[in-house]
């Protein structure tokens, strides 16, 4: 059997996956991914504090999952497709794997003799 090889440390990854382990965090995502909105229509959406919800957003932010910009006196929060591109990535390599052992089993499935 061939040695395994791992891909090298990702310290953004690492970041991205973190920020995403925390259901708050996972709320905002989906409050600010089809248009950017201010922190308090956020927080109120969620039931959360501002204060609170600022702070999921600079985690957010740091880790590359969402983007702001300003309008005016607002600061406007919308995800960031980059950092979740990293993270999708990261996923979806484990599905070439899973479905070749899945199509091998059923394979073996259908070769056994029926008793």
């Amino acid at each position: 059997m061939a040695a395994q090889t791992f891909p090298a440390p990702d310290p953004a990854l690492d970041l991205a996956l973190r920020a995403l382990a925390d259901g708050n965090r996972r709320a905002i995502l989906g409050v600010i991914r089809s248009s950017p909105q201010p922190v308090g229509e956020i927080a109120d959406e969620l039931g959360l504090s501002q204060q609170t919800t600022s702070h999921h957003l600079g985690v957010l932010r740091r880790a590359g999952l969402a983007a702001s910009s300003r309008d005016g006196t607002r600061h406007l929060f919308v995800v960031d497709t980059d950092g979740l591109a990293a993270v999708r990535s990261y996923l979806d390599d484990f599905w070439p794997a899973t479905l070749a052992d899945l199509k091998a089993a059923v394979e073996s499935r259908q070769q056994a003799p029926r008793g």
